[in-house]
């Protein structure tokens, strides 16, 4: 039977080059700098500067990667800081624990905006984002991570506070579609992305379904973002990667390999909005887990072959 031998080999040499080619072009993540964050966090890509932002949380400071030199400028702060968004003006806006604060990049200034939640002193601010009429929406969570203990807060320009959910456990990523008419959530425990129909006049969200459900053997939904095709990217902590969803269909498309299990949060950025931003984290890890995984904590970086949808400002017109 020597044609069925060759055809049995032929199949073979064909299976094993299909699975080596598919091994090497899935998409991996490169590593960009060697930071060691503790709790690498809340990224920003500013467009002006051409730069990325990031934060360590637990490390209570923020830092800048100039694009693409790679010069480096970071700032300690007496607070956890879990968040920056760009002020319309070009300096920052940082998410504190207790509250808001504006940052002047030329000064080096801090100036309290706004206090959230100062009196639940074991609570910090943790993720949040600009929704597209320039408002800051930032969620808030118990530092031990206790369940229901944090909520879902909505800032306006005029500094209006306003709790849009609460009994959120471990508030994380937040975006909105291209066209406005949604905005996704996830509170990270329910390994769930839910979406909500919202009313960008007046910020009012409506539940409208779980839009994306994540096996825990993949992480639990962290940080994300939406690229210009509307579909998430969604970092997942414990999954060794940032997911590509579609969040009308619940379905997922792609995956980014990151060589670290903690991987926090993403952002699209670069001069073309093609570079993807990694942050990742060492938080509770033990010394046998960083010699398995030494480039935890660390910043990646990653070319998907999409662009991601603008970043808003707050206070934007």
């Amino acid at each position: 039977m020597p044609f069925l031998s060759v055809l049995r080999g032929t199949l073979c040499t064909l299976c094993y080059f299909l699975s080596y080619f598919t091994k090497n072009y899935c998409l991996q993540a490169s590593l960009l700098f060697q930071s060691e964050n503790i709790l690498g966090e809340g990224p920003l890509w500013h467009t002006a500067r051409q730069s990325f932002f990031w934060v360590d949380i637990d490390g209570r400071s923020f830092h800048e990667y100039k694009w693409p030199e790679g010069t480096i400028q970071n700032w300690q702060l007496e607070n956890r800081v879990s968040l920056l968004v760009e002020h319309a003006d070009g300096n920052l806006v940082l998410g504190l624990q207790g509250g808001l604060a504006y940052y002047d990049l030329a000064t080096s200034t801090l100036s309290n905006l706004l206090e959230i939640e100062k009196e639940i002193t074991n609570n910090r601010t943790n993720d949040g984002a600009c929704d597209p009429q320039g408002r800051i929406w930032v969620g808030t969570m118990d530092r031990q991570c206790r369940t229901g203990m944090g909520s879902l807060y909505c800032i306006d320009a005029n500094f209006h506070l306003e709790k849009k959910l609460n009994s959120v456990s471990v508030s994380n990523g937040i975006a909105w579609s291209a066209d406005g008419s949604r905005m996704y959530y996830t509170d990270s425990p329910t390994q769930e992305v839910r979406s909500f129909i919202f009313d960008g006049q007046t910020g009012s969200i409506a539940f409208e379904k779980i839009a994306i459900t994540i096996e825990k053997e993949n992480g639990s939904p962290d940080g994300m973002c939406m690229d210009e095709e509307g579909m998430l990217w969604i970092a997942q902590w414990g999954g060794f990667g940032v997911y590509r969803w579609d969040p009308l269909r619940g379905s997922l498309l792609d995956k980014i390999d990151v060589p670290v299990p903690q991987v926090s949060s993403c952002t699209f950025g670069g001069k073309n909005r093609d570079q993807l931003f990694i942050t990742t984290a060492r938080e509770n890890m033990s010394d046998d887990d960083i010699a398995k995984f030494p480039l935890s904590g660390n910043l990646f970086i990653s070319q998907p072959g999409v662009k991601g949808s603008p970043v808003h400002k707050f206070g934007q017109k």
